[in-house]
């Protein structure tokens, strides 16, 4: 039987594990997620009878193969209704994207896709796992996590959390120094965009024409609000939900802040961008900050090709540099067959 471990329950991870599945029929995977929930920053919330994408806010229709990927899980799949407006310094609003663009999301969230993919594949998925060791030894791997317990040994890995927190597993793995440190230094490279995130809930809907607003200058304390009551099954009729993500600059000056200070200054943005002052006053709120949100560059891919030449795969957004939730499945489809073919 072929043992794969997998550091990390992201996107990537997911369609990873989907493809060696049915590639690698004797395949046992096994993953390690340091969190209660799966699919990374395609991260859903329920409150009540709301729900809510907290992170990314949906799947583009930007790649054939991922396309093909969610008509395959389309249980519970549902279209955003609505095009992108944008917004500039100012807080002017003006049409904004093509509205042929279509989005995706599903009833219960942007998780449900991970469930369904790390449910087909047969993972065994142990969440609240925090890997803090990986050593490789005549060609098999093994992990250690926090609470000192081994893991594996596994035929091969993948590493799926964004690129800081891989380098630091690399860091201090215990494997040949120079493909380690090759990889490691292409790893570090990767800049990251951080967001700090409020949820802002109302008992009343909003009269506008559009489902998000985008900055387009990035010169504004916000870069990105939306409305979950354009995604069918998630908001009850009558109410409305905003997702109000700050720019870089405001997250990372304000990320250790008060949290109720932080909701209440970007409600009152909201606010003054929608031109409708009852939304500095939301019923119920949210907030979540992403410290490594948007990576803005990818990795250099002959340090990739050594590591996996060794048995160990990154995946992930990060990889390729672009922060999309069909980059990173693309990836992670890609990523999986190469290993499936090395196997």
């Amino acid at each position: 039987m072929t043992s794969i471990g997998v550091v990390g329950a992201g996107a990537a991870a997911a369609a990873a594990c989907h493809v060696l599945d049915g590639a690698v029929p004797d395949a046992s995977i096994t993953v390690l997620e340091k969190s209660g929930g799966l699919c990374g920053r395609a991260a859903t919330r329920r409150r009540g009878d709301v729900t809510y994408d907290y992170g990314a806010n949906y799947v583009k229709d930007d790649d054939d193969r991922v396309l093909d990927l969610l008509d395959r899980f389309d249980d519970g799949l549902v279209e955003v209704e609505g095009d992108i407006d944008v917004f500039d310094r100012t807080g002017e609003v003006r049409d904004g994207r093509d509205g042929r663009e279509r989005k995706f999301t599903y009833e219960t969230g942007l998780t449900r896709l991970a469930k369904h993919l790390f449910g087909a594949a047969d993972a065994t998925v142990h969440r609240r796992t925090r890997v803090d060791g990986l050593a490789e030894t005549d060609g098999t791997w093994t992990l250690t996590d926090a609470d000192g317990e081994r893991w594996g040994p596994f035929d091969a890995l993948l590493l799926n959390p964004p690129a800081p927190q891989t380098a630091a597993l690399l860091e201090t793995a215990d494997w040949d120094a120079a493909v380690r440190d090759d990889l490691l230094t292409a790893v570090r490279d990767v800049d990251y965009r951080t967001v700090w995130t409020a949820v802002l809930g109302y008992p009343f809907e909003l009269d506008v024409p559009y489902y998000a607003l985008v900055n387009t200058d990035k010169d504004h304390a916000v870069g990105w609000i939306s409305r979950e009551e354009c995604k069918p099954g998630h908001v009850p009729d009558g109410e409305s939900v905003l997702v109000v993500q700050a720019n870089h600059e405001w997250s990372v000056e304000r990320y250790d802040a008060d949290p109720e200070a932080n909701v209440a200054d970007l409600a009152a943005h909201a606010a003054s961008i929608v031109g409708d002052e009852r939304l500095a006053a939301p019923a119920w709120t949210d907030h979540q900050g992403w410290r490594y949100a948007l990576p803005e560059s990818g990795v250099r891919t002959g340090a990739l090709g050594a590591a996996e030449a060794a048995g160990c795969y990154c995946v992930g957004d990060w990889v390729v540099g672009e922060a999309r939730v069909h980059a990173a499945l693309r990836n992670g489809l890609e990523t999986g067959e190469r290993l499936a073919y090395s196997l």
